[in-house]
């Protein structure tokens, strides 16, 4: 294993997480706060550390999976250790589990909290929090490959360990252009919706920090209320742009060559986009009566399955209140989530698409046994590797969810509330339903509850594999052998 590369990488991430805490203490002297002081402390010492270590350059760069899983699954652990420093030293979450918590929730993009008033946060605090969704959403590696020139081409295995979806490619040859060409993207649609919230009146702290959770489709809400006190105006521009950052970036590059056709039919994006005008529907049915106009109703359907469904996790309205139906559709969209590609978190269309054709397909050869018939996704046949990596994938997660729920279970705890609070977690979502739900947080569950919901946001986040390896024994063995071998 080279482990001079990873230690290489860590120290790279130490530099670039160190590098944007800086930003925080710029609002800390806008609004003359002293927890600034303790940002740039932690900043600069980041930093050096970084720069100390990234001085001692390895000799092989090259990146095998083994050592892209490992790297990236260590560099989220860092970020998140490190990230939540502030907020200790600071005093605003002075228990080490809750910051870590809330830390491993910004990163992840997952946005479950464990504050009770999140507005008495200083603003220097409610920034980094946020930014925290913004560095995460694309991935910190993927900027990592973006800013730093890296040699070797396996650094595809940095993108594929760290990017969502069952499947990463190059969108232009060199995987730093194509990290490159993502961030610009990302950093375009970002700066539009700030644009667009400041003409609806919103204050740019709030249009800044609420742009970040959107476009890493966080959730992380600088009011108690998350959007609902916000105008309609405001809650239909986060709902579009929440939709489309949950699209595969992949449709985006596409239109920006001006291959519209080949963007528009992407299955995973119709797919995406029916399966959220089902949800809007029947939701919005099952509400049209508890608001005052059918227009209020669309309004709160179409931000809450948006949301939900990006895995963002914003509340318009208290969903937990509304109709069985309405809340079961909630919860099917939790679990199916975004597009592969996408900064969105859940299973991902794209694999339940192929489900649903690897099941016909079945069905077919019950029928017709001589038949031979592929699964076709985009008008290309789907490897067998592929579908047997999502069939793996599934039976990973649902393992996952299931051994979470068991260990969440013993706080006794009433059973819509574990299995939402699991489900959030693992999907990057959230809020959940019951005790969990948008208008409550997770302060109340044990420390042990909260690390097995830290495990599932990173291990939803990184798709479920990088985090996993590090508990493989054979990875310790090989370390502890060639320890043994430098001995001798």
């Amino acid at each position: 294993m080279n482990t001079s590369m990873i230690r290489y990488i860590l120290c790279q991430i130490m530099r670039i997480e160190g590098a944007f805490m800086l930003l925080p203490c710029i609002v800390a002297l806008c609004y003359r706060e002293e927890e600034g002081i303790i940002y740039l402390i932690v900043a600069l010492a980041l930093m050096s550390v970084g720069m100390i270590g990234c001085a001692f350059k390895p000799d092989n760069t090259m990146i095998y999976m083994k050592e892209g899983c490992i790297s990236t699954a260590l560099s989220w652990i860092l970020m998140s250790l490190c990230g939540c420093l502030p907020f200790i030293i600071t005093g605003e979450i002075p228990n080490f589990v809750n910051a870590l918590f809330e830390t491993v929730s910004g990163f992840t993009t997952t946005g479950a909290s464990i504050l009770d008033d999140v507005e008495g946060l200083s603003h220097t605090a409610l920034f980094w929090r946020s930014f925290t969704h913004w560095l995460g959403g694309m991935g910190v590696l993927v900027f990592l490959l973006a800013v730093i020139p890296m040699s070797g081409g396996s650094n595809i295995n940095l993108m594929r360990a760290e990017s969502p979806g069952p499947s990463v490619g190059k969108l232009v040859p060199k995987i730093g252009a194509t990290a490159r060409i993502l961030y610009k993207i990302y950093l375009a649609m970002t700066v539009i919706e700030v644009i667009l919230l400041l003409i609806g009146g919103m204050p740019l702290f709030d249009s800044l920090c609420l742009s970040f959770g959107t476009a890493g489709t966080g959730g992380f809400g600088i009011k108690a209320d998350s959007f609902a006190s916000y105008s309609a105006y405001v809650q239909w521009i986060a709902a579009i742009f929440m939709f489309l950052f949950g699209v595969n970036f992949n449709a985006y590059y596409f239109l920006l060559l001006r291959q519209f056709k080949r963007a528009f039919t992407l299955e995973e994006v119709k797919g995406y986009a029916a399966m959220i005008a089902m949800a809007v529907a029947v939701v919005f049915i099952s509400i049209a009566d508890k608001y005052e106009s059918a227009f209020q109703a669309l309004t709160h359907a179409f931000f809450q399955v948006s949301s939900l469904t990006s895995s963002t996790g914003f509340a318009s309205d208290d969903f937990d209140l509304w109709p069985s139906v309405a809340k079961y559709v909630l919860l099917i969209m939790m679990f199916v989530g975004a597009c592969a590609g996408s900064t969105g978190g859940g299973v991902k269309v794209s694999r339940i698409i192929v489900l649903m054709k690897t099941i016909r397909k079945e069905l077919s050869s019950y029928i017709h046994p001589k038949i031979v018939r592929k699964v076709n996704m985009d008008g290309k046949p789907v490897e067998h590797d592929v579908i047997r990596a999502i069939n793996v994938y599934l039976i990973t997660f649902f393992s996952i969810l299931m051994i979470s729920i068991f260990i969440l279970s013993f706080e006794d705890y009433d059973l819509e509330t574990t299995f939402t609070a699991v489900l959030a977690c693992l999907n990057n979502i959230g809020p959940g339903l019951s005790k969990v739900g948008p208008t409550c947080n997770y302060g109340f569950l044990d420390p042990l509850s909260k690390f097995v919901l830290m495990f599932d946001m990173l291990a939803g986040r990184l798709e479920l594999f990088p985090m996993l390896i590090l508990f493989h024994p054979s990875l310790y063995k090989g370390a502890m052998d060639s320890v043994a071998k430098r001995k001798k």
